[in-house]
This record gives C-alpha cells, structure tokens and sequence, in this order.
C-alpha cells in the first residue's frame, strides 16, 4: 500500500527526533533533520570527486507509456568523474580512508567492463595515486566489442595497469605481484572491494539519500519508493541506512542483477549491521530490506530480453541511456513490477540512474 508523499519530509515522520533548543510543542524542521543527518557523516575523511548534486528529474513520457505510478529519475550517470556512475560517490570516502591511512596506490576487482574499476582508476588520477586493476574474465563473452571496446578503451585512455585473471588462483598471484612491486617502491596499497561495497563505501549513499530528501522537500514532492540495480549491495544498504536515519518514510526496491537476490540481501544485511554503530544508530531492521529475485537472468553481464526492450523504453521516451549489466536490469525489473501492479499507480517512485553507459559500446550486437 502507498504511503503518503508527504512521508518523504523527514519533518513530518520522525517525531522521536528532538533539538534542546525547542520545546514539546516544535518539532525539528525538515532543514535540522537534514543537517543532523549531514553531521552523521563529518568523522569520515572524504575526497570530492563527483558532481554533486545530480539532477532529480520526472519522467511523464516514460510514466505516461506505462500507465502507472509517476516515475521520476535521480541521474547518478551525471556525477561527471570518467562518464560518471553511482561508484564515484563511495569513491569519495574510499580515497579519503585510502589517503588517511597513508596509501599512495589503490587496487581494486571487476569484470572486464567493471564500471568501478572505470571511477576507480579516474579517481586515482584525479587524486595522483597509482591505481591497478584486476579484472575477471566471469562473462561468458569474447566478441571484439566486449574483450577491447566500451570501458575497455576507457583503462587504456585512463592508463591504468589492468590484470586480467580467470579465477582465484590467478587473481591471488596477481594481487601478490602488485604487494610486492609496492613494498620495493615503498608505496602502500590500499585495497578497495567489488563495487566499493564495504560500510565506508556505503556513506556515498547514505550521502546520496540525504541529497534526495533535501531535493524533494525542495521541490515540495514527496516519494513513496526508491528502485534500483542491486549487486554488492553497497549502494542499496548505503541509501536504505539513510533513509532511516532521516525518518524519511521511504521504501528501498533493489532489483538483483548480480548472484541471486538471497545473496545480495545478505550482502546488503551485512553493511547495514555495520552502518548502524557507525551513525550512532541501530541497524535498520530486517524487514525493510526488499531486495527482488529474477531480473539478472542467465547471468552477471549477460543481457536479457527484457533489459534490452527497457534500455530502447528509456531512451526513447525520455532520451536517457541505461547500461545492459546493472541499470537496464533494473529498468526492467521496474517495468515489471508496475506491469503486474506491485507498485500503485497512486506511487511516486524515484528510479536510481546509476550509470554505466560506455558498456552499451561493449554490448553492441545487442541492438542492431
């Protein structure tokens, strides 16, 4: 069942907040809430990197052509580092833990179109810490288009050491060599995991939920739902652990695009046990975890079907381009669940934009 719109102003839904300086009688402005929240996150070393904030657009033709909730769009394509994507927010406080703890090089895992380890590298030189890149060869794929286009060209233009690996073994002696060169250089390496999803990593997000709520209570819109791509589950945990420190009222729809929707529930659990004691707040509870099965299809990085139908939806209603791998995935999941009514047409809903565009160039075959 929707809630009311108005449940997005934190003002209106989190009675238990208190400022010494009001009475009984007046509750916190959306404006204390927000800034309260803000400073939950102050302890925390963090880099500027991204454009911020990303615009927060609706989306008529694309709400109009399917005949349900009012969809609006929040564009973390534009947060503007190496054609942008929602990894250069928990970039942001990665490089600034990395940078704290004396690090002169980071390295970091992917696939071979990794969009992270595209932010990754492009944050390394903005910061001019060294970077290496150990990508997996997981995707069932060794076309032209996917082995050397797309994010590809983006780490030769980046010029970045990339390690292509086929398993644990290989990935282990990869990052060893990396270790080693490091220590005869006198460098430290800071490690930064799949998609950036540790508790640090989590704060861009939890930073991007109190961008959202003060965005909508300036707009004077409220949100019933937030929906999204869901993998390593940093991103989902960082923005449901912000909705609920704000008392924003928002639920959080993650679409599994990854390895099954149990292993990014646990993946997403596992963050928010740890975010909690870290913004002084206990966990979220479990049963505001929603995170949905059957949008990845055969696989990681294997198109479906439908993703392809969304993307082309997308970008010709509203001119917006979705990626095949995560973005697409979840415009799918999206238009499904609207299409068997999951979501009221009386919904508001904010779908989270969050890049991946230049692996459209590695998926090409996909559209002709």
């Amino acid at each position: 069942m929707a809630q009311d719109p108005a449940q997005t102003d934190p003002a209106q839904t989190d009675p238990a907040r208190t400022d010494p300086a009001q009475t009984d009688n007046e509750p916190p402005t959306a404006a204390q809430v927000i800034a309260d929240t803000q400073a939950l996150l102050d302890p925390y070393p963090r880099r500027h990197l991204a454009t911020l904030p990303t615009p927060l657009q609706p989306c008529e033709r694309l709400s109009e052509a399917l005949g349900g909730p009012e969809i609006w769009v929040k564009r973390d394509d534009c947060t503007g580092l190496a054609l942008g994507g929602n990894k250069v927010r928990k970039l942001e406080y990665l490089m600034g833990q990395a940078i704290a703890e004396g690090a002169s090089r980071v390295g970091t895992f992917g696939a071979l179109q990794s969009n992270h380890a595209r932010q990754t590298a492009a944050a390394a030189n903005a910061l001019g810490l060294g970077c290496e890149l150990v990508l997996t060869e997981m995707v069932p794929r060794d076309d032209h288009d996917y082995v050397d286009n797309g994010n590809q060209t983006l780490f030769r233009i980046l010029g970045v050491p990339t390690h292509r690996v086929t398993d644990d073994v290989s990935s282990a002696a990869a990052i060893s060599a990396v270790e080693e060169a490091a220590a005869e250089a006198g460098e430290i390496v800071s490690w930064i995991p799949t998609g950036g999803s540790s508790p640090v990593g989590a704060l861009g997000y939890v930073n991007a939920a109190i961008e959202l709520v003060h965005q909508a209570v300036e707009a004077e819109v409220g949100f019933h739902r937030i929906v999204l791509a869901t993998s390593t589950g940093g991103t989902y945990a960082g923005l449901l652990a912000g909705m609920d420190a704000l008392g924003a009222g928002t639920a959080v729809t993650g679409f599994d695009t990854y390895e099954g929707a149990a292993r990014s529930r646990a993946a997403a659990r596992t963050l928010l046990d740890a975010l909690g004691p870290m913004l002084g707040r206990n966990p979220v509870a479990e049963g505001s975890v929603d995170i949905l099965d059957g949008y990845c299809g055969d696989g990681y990085g294997i198109p479906t079907r439908e993703a392809t139908e969304a993307i082309e939806l997308f970008a010709r209603t509203e001119g917006l381009l979705l990626d095949p791998v995560y973005s697409g995935k979840a415009a799918a999941g999206l238009i499904d669940v609207v299409r068997r009514g999951l979501i009221g047409d009386d919904e508001r809903v904010v779908f989270l934009h969050t890049g991946g565009a230049p692996g459209l160039f590695a998926y090409s075959g996909e559209f002709r």
